[in-house]
């Protein structure tokens, strides 16, 4: 069949695309921008298209041809616009491009609904539900709850609410019952389902087997790590503080945490159905989702993450337009280095951030990190998905990747963090083995100018030591 799935460099779909190809179908694949996208597989099993689902006019860019569509579009953790206001514009633009196309079939995964005073973010998912079912293609709606697996929101905050807090002082919202679903079990559900008559028209709550408070996902989680944690529950801690408490422990935005809290204030149980008998799904407990989890981390094989989701406004023209770095009326840091191995420093740079650090002042990086929550940025919680290879589109730290060529054995990284003005850092080898390792800086303004002579003095020890580093033997 041939199937159109949008919001393809989400972590949903980005986990789906593979499984509907190695199913042998055609798959075209709307970006808002290509940039972004990287994929392997055979030419005539994928089209790409990029198409903003903001702008009505790209609508008559989606193929006639198309059988089956999936709407896997979230705004939540943006943090430019009104979330619920682009959501409801994407999907009245979808059904108008999808209402001139051959599509026998719209599958949406949405939010399960309980409660009929529900946050912003399942006020949202139904809303979209509503504009989705009113078209003449017939809808499916797939609703969970908590996604378990390796790079999603709620496995990423849980595992950094465990590892990081050995005891927690948390918000009574921790004894919300909940119905988490692994990632496996959600892919094979959105897959079984394709082309089933028999769910038109019908929504279906979607949930592994077990019923559990989030307390209780936590504590299990630190179990199965081996960790001994304490929670205490207390009342007090208001749905704005119990948000900044998830965005200064975890790596989540603040935005993305503030609709959480509101979230979590939802029971999320499952109505009963019989769909994952129908469709002859096993369900995965979550104790196993987790070990899974791990499994695919260890292994180094973690597909998608929400944190390369680009949840700021920062990059909203595409990652093209930053990709020439500016020269004029820019401060430039330019320093080289004869690289001993050239091997080696490819690796260092393709591995650079994260756990591994930036190889010289690690303890001054965090501090610039810290500076920037504090301001409401993204600081240095976000890490990296893979620890030995990036790929444009790539969250790095408060970096964001734009070019990561090994070929031209070059990589451009674009600061996402809260600045008066646009940052570049770049590393390139040279056919001499010359490693040319060069900061930008395009100030806004005279705060811009201070700032870039506030933090010169830093810049000789960090920018030189790391230089170093990355061009010796260890």
């Amino acid at each position: 069949m041939k199937i159109l799935l949008t919001g393809v460099t989400g972590y949903i779909a980005q986990r789906l695309l593979p499984v509907l190809i190695e199913n042998g179908h055609q798959v075209v694949c709307c970006v808002r921008d290509e940039s972004r996208f990287h994929h392997s597989f055979p030419q005539h099993a994928i089209q790409v298209l990029e198409i903003d689902f903001l702008k009505s006019e790209q609508m008559e860019l989606i193929p006639r041809d198309i059988q089956i569509a999936f709407y896997l579009i979230h705004s939540m953790s943006t943090s430019s616009g009104d979330f619920m206001e682009m959501e409801e514009t994407c999907a009245k633009n979808f059904c108008k491009g999808i209402a001139s196309t051959k599509a026998s079939q719209i599958i949406y995964l949405s939010g399960i609904v309980n409660e009929s005073t529900l946050s912003r973010h399942l006020t949202s998912r139904k809303q979209v539900e509503t504009i989705l079912g009113g078209g003449d293609t017939p809808l499916t709606t797939l609703r969970a709850g908590i996604i378990v697996g390796s790079g999603s929101a709620s496995f990423e905050i849980i595992r950094d609410l465990v590892e990081k807090l050995p005891i927690m002082i948390a918000p009574r919202w921790l004894e919300t019952r909940c119905q988490p679903i692994a990632i496996r079990n959600v892919l094979e559900f959105l897959y079984a389902i394709m082309g089933r008559e028999d769910s038109f028209h019908k929504s279906y709550d979607i949930g592994g087997p077990d019923i559990l408070t989030y307390k209780e996902m936590l504590l299990r989680f630190s179990a199965i790590r081996g960790l001994d944690r304490h929670i205490w529950v207390v009342p007090v801690m208001t749905p704005k503080i119990s948000s900044y408490w998830l965005y200064f422990v975890t790596s989540t935005s603040y935005s993305l945490a503030r609709n959480l809290v509101n979230s979590m204030k939802v029971e999320v149980i499952c109505q009963p159905n019989q769909l994952a008998e129908m469709l002859g799904i096993n369900l995965i407990g979550y104790d196993h989702s987790i070990k899974l989890a791990f499994d695919k981390i260890e292994q180094n094989q973690v597909i998608s993450s929400w944190k390369d989701a680009q949840s700021s406004n920062i990059l909203k023209g595409g990652l093209s337009h930053y990709i020439q770095v500016p020269r004029q009326g820019c401060f430039i840091d330019e320093r080289k280095q004869k690289v001993i191995d050239r091997d080696l420093t490819l690796r260092k740079i393709w591995a650079i951030g994260g756990k591994t650090g930036w190889y010289y002042g690690d303890w001054l990086w965090e501090i610039r990190g810290f500076m920037d929550q504090l301001l409401g940025g993204v600081g240095m919680r976000r890490g990296r998905k893979s620890a030995s290879d990036v790929v444009a589109g790539d969250a790095l730290d408060f970096w964001r990747v734009l070019v990561a060529n090994k070929e031209e054995k070059r990589l451009l990284l674009y600061a996402e963090m809260k600045l008066p003005g646009e940052a570049w850092l770049e590393f390139r080898l040279d056919e001499q083995d010359i490693l040319i390792q060069t900061a930008t800086f395009r100030p806004l303004g005279v705060l811009g100018r201070l700032y870039w002579y506030s933090v010169l003095p830093f810049h000789g020890f960090i920018f030189n030591g790391m230089l170093k580093a990355l061009s010796a033997k260890p």
